[in-house]
């Protein structure tokens, strides 16, 4: 496929995903505060709590039903299309990224592994994930939140293991994200609507409803809002290769998960009482910490070791500006990726602390390591850089 339409249908597929992720993300976000700040104090009868609410030069009057009313109203609001939206767009995404480009962006430096079988391997874990998430769910585990929720995240950090073993490691981050995203559209899909669609199906027949199913739903509901913030780290990890490049980077994302989920608990939780505001400073000592874990180690360059800068312009000239140049070479691009042009002396003088970053303490770069640029290469490199990328 020609490279500018891979990239104008990149772009429009990434920005239709971040819309419907928005608002998706928005109305979880939205109606988990509101049942958290419920007045139940003295509800009317028949309701579980009431919200006065002022927003936008409008004051608001929301209350919750134990269940349901008795009549149900002539218009009610449901949700889910955003919820399907960012899951059709999100695959579309990861097709017109990691599939069409899958020996660039998905399968792991080196290997020998076919693009059928990494796409194969891709399809297979998201239906996989969401059979196993929801199996559990549904046994005796659902009635012990926290061991379920512990097993999901152990089960989650062994899946970003196994991917880091097959894929690159912007592949294995993201294909985390999309069990996540997955799990969570399931949710919408196969147990809140249906709980939602079978309340006012009782209520329109004048039947009792069964208070079970929109406990249930209500359960999978929570547990959306908990995977949020770390589906939304995955989203923009690509930019942060010190977390995927990192060779522990799913004992990183582990990490990050963590912190993530103990500061959305903090929200969740904050109305009730300041039990948990300890977890906020936890979150941003954990990611200072972290942000030292992963630093680059800095190699000791020999004092006496001399590399020219004709050795170092060959190497970036043969090796990036396949695809880093005003005209880039390589098939897949029609512009430098990011915008970064190595194609002058001075450019790549510049440019050197991210060259260095990409291509010698994560070698996230090339991508793919298409190029095939070799350790003594990214050696040379380093020592240019070490001793203060002098272009003369």
């Amino acid at each position: 496929m020609d490279p500018h339409i891979t990239e104008w249908l990149n772009l429009a597929v990434r920005w239709a995903h971040m819309i419907a992720g928005i608002a998706w993300i928005g109305a979880s976000f939205y109606f988990n505060w509101l049942e958290n700040h419920l007045d139940r104090s003295k509800p009317r009868e028949g309701l579980s709590g009431d919200l006065w609410a002022i927003h936008g030069g409008g004051i608001y009057h929301l209350e919750k039903y134990k269940l349901a009313p008795p009549k149900m109203p002539e218009t009610l609001h449901w949700f889910k299309w955003e919820a399907y939206a960012t899951f059709l767009t999100g695959f579309f995404l990861l097709a017109v990224v990691y599939y069409l480009n899958a020996q660039l962006y998905l399968v792991a430096p080196g290997s020998d592994m076919s693009s059928g079988v990494a796409i194969a391997i891709s399809i297979g874990s998201l239906i996989a994930a969401w059979f196993i998430y929801t199996t559990l769910c549904d046994s005796a585990l659902g009635k012990k939140p926290a061991l379920l929720a512990a097993i999901l995240f152990v089960l989650l950090i062994v899946a970003a293991w196994g991917f880091s073993q097959v894929y690159s490691g912007r592949g294995a981050f993201i294909h985390v994200g999309a069990i996540i995203g997955t799990i969570m559209v399931g949710n919408v899909f196969r147990v809140i609507m249906p709980a939602q669609r079978a309340l006012v199906g009782a209520i329109e027949a004048g039947k009792e409803p069964d208070p079970a199913l929109p406990a249930k739903g209500l359960l999978r509901s929570r547990h959306n809002n908990y995977f949020t913030l770390p589906v939304l780290f995955i989203m923009i990890s690509n930019h942060f290769p010190s977390t995927y490049g990192h060779e522990y980077n799913w004992a990183v994302l582990a990490a990050l998960g963590v912190l993530s989920v103990l500061a959305r608990h903090y929200f969740n939780t904050r109305h009730q009482s300041q039990k948990y505001a300890w977890t906020l400073p936890a979150t941003a000592f954990g990611m200072i910490a972290l942000a030292f874990v992963v630093a680059p180690q800095k190699t000791l360059q020999s004092e006496t070791q001399q590399v020219s800068f004709e050795q170092v312009e060959q190497v970036i000239s043969e090796r990036c500006t396949v695809c880093h140049s005003a005209t880039p070479s390589y098939a897949g691009f029609s512009t430098a990726p990011a915008g970064i042009i190595l194609d002058k002396p001075e450019q790549m003088k510049t440019l050197s602390p991210q060259i260095h970053a990409q291509s010698i303490a994560t070698q996230a770069m090339p991508l793919g390591n298409i190029t095939q640029m070799t350790q003594q290469e990214r050696d040379i490199v380093a020592t240019w850089i070490s001793k203060g990328a002098p272009i003369h």
